[in-house]
């Protein structure tokens, strides 16, 4: 049985983490403190080291060294399958291979499954919640779409939904826009920004290479390059030019307007 801890201790501790796969490091030295009501991006190139950062966060492995606490629980001294149940991991690529309608896929996020699980029937608090997520995400007149009929942006949305039935204290989104035109794209930000605004005491951790899909209530950031940590701590201190155009290995120019960041490539004045 999994005791959930207090609401004041961080959701998470990452605490001097490497993490080797066939002799190749992957992550070096890796820290990290999420608190309640942070929400933190995990930023990088192609093969940082992003999404390996949150598979660990999501207890889905194990540290070749160092520790990693969820939900004050060190991986390595709990059962990894339970704690994963009170982590909403989204992963836009969901393996889903039937035709479900939008409210079933949302409602497997009671069981943690991919599929509806036989002779299970949720109940109608239950079917209410899933509902409420589901007007939350911006896809009330999508309820009984089927899964194949979605869109890739829809899809996301509706991943969201179901992540949070088993109300979780933690999210974490791995490039939730992969695939995304610019219309859905700014759809997910809007209904991810407005999730951060109405569950206060959510936490979340979102994996992306693009810092125009960062939501305007981002409140932390890592900087990672080849498996390191090159800076971290809230956006303000670590989304600097500098700091991005070293992280990126390309001198760039961050501007923010209205909460959202934009990127161009540095250039130098004309003589």
């Amino acid at each position: 049985m999994i005791d959930s801890p207090a609401s004041t201790a961080p959701v998470l501790r990452v605490d001097a983490v490497d993490l080797v796969r066939d002799g190749n490091h992957i992550l070096h030295d890796v820290s990290l403190t999420v608190r309640p009501g942070e929400h933190w991006a995990l930023l990088g190139p192609n093969g940082a080291g992003k999404s390996t950062l949150l598979g660990l966060l999501g207890a889905l492995t194990h540290p070749t060294r160092g520790t990693v606490e969820v939900l004050g629980h060190q991986l390595g001294r709990v059962d990894l399958r339970q704690l994963r149940s009170y982590v909403g991991h989204v992963d836009p690529r969901h393996g889903l291979r039937t035709p479900l309608k939008v409210r079933d896929v949302v409602l497997t996020g009671l069981t943690n499954t991919i599929e509806l699980v036989p002779r299970r029937h949720p109940t109608p608090e239950q079917v209410a919640l899933a509902d409420r997520l589901i007007d939350l995400l911006g896809l009330a007149e999508r309820r009984a779409a089927r899964w194949p009929t979605l869109s890739q942006g829809e899809r996301g949305r509706a991943l969201i939904a179901r992540a949070l039935m088993p109300s979780p204290r933690l999210l974490l989104l791995d490039e939730p826009a992969t695939g995304l035109d610019v219309a859905g794209r700014e759809q997910l930000i809007e209904r991810v920004d407005t999730l951060q605004q109405t569950h206060p005491e959510l936490s979340s951790v979102l994996v992306t290479h693009h810092l125009e899909e960062l939501p305007p209530g981002t409140t932390h950031a890592m900087l990672l390059r080849d498996g390191r940590c090159l800076a971290s701590g809230p956006v303000a201190d670590v989304l600097t030019s500098d700091q991005v155009s070293k992280c990126f290995d390309h001198r760039m120019r961050l501007t923010r307007s209205d909460g959202r960041w934009s990127v161009r490539a540095h250039r130098p004045p004309v003589p």
